[in-house]
């Protein structure tokens, strides 16, 4: 999927966990740099561009390891025992990363090292990706909207 994509989804939780959480800027915040995060490994992404981060590319394959909820829970845990303040959003803006490309072609391995993958027929940057870009859209709007006049 596209950043749009993920974007689009996680605006949708925040919209929906925002008003639970004591810190919500920085709960906003984490949720936003999580859903990025995954992609770190392919120098195509927004933050897989980034000089700093192309070492973990020769390291790490696309859709592999750092595309697990494997890895999820376990980076999830460790900042819950030494970041709690973070650990909820991180968990909720990385997992629906790894949530929407489990619906793709390529998939991913939910569970590594279990190469059993998780795909469906969505093609990423297709016409079905973007028509589920803008129903998200919609929905993050009409949310804000019934929200704003507590309809």
């Amino acid at each position: 999927m596209l950043l749009r994509t993920h974007l689009a989804l996680v605006v949708l939780a925040i919209l929906l966990f925002v008003n639970h959480v004591n810190n919500p800027l920085l709960f906003i915040f984490v949720v936003l740099i999580s859903t990025a995060l995954p992609d770190i490994d392919t120098s195509f992404s927004t933050l897989g561009k980034i000089k700093g981060f192309r070492f973990l590319q020769f390291f790490v394959r696309h859709r592999g390891l750092i595309h697990s909820f494997t890895f999820c829970i376990l980076i999830s845990l460790l900042l819950a025992l030494f970041i709690p303040k973070i650990s909820f959003a991180f968990f909720i803006g990385y997992s629906l990363h790894l949530f929407v490309d489990s619906f793709t072609y390529e998939g991913i391995m939910p569970f590594w090292p279990y190469s059993k993958k998780s795909s469906w027929r969505l093609r990423t940057g297709s016409l079905t990706e973007t028509l589920l870009f803008l129903i998200l859209i919609f929905v993050d709007i009409s949310f804000i909207i019934f929200s704003f006049f507590n309809v």
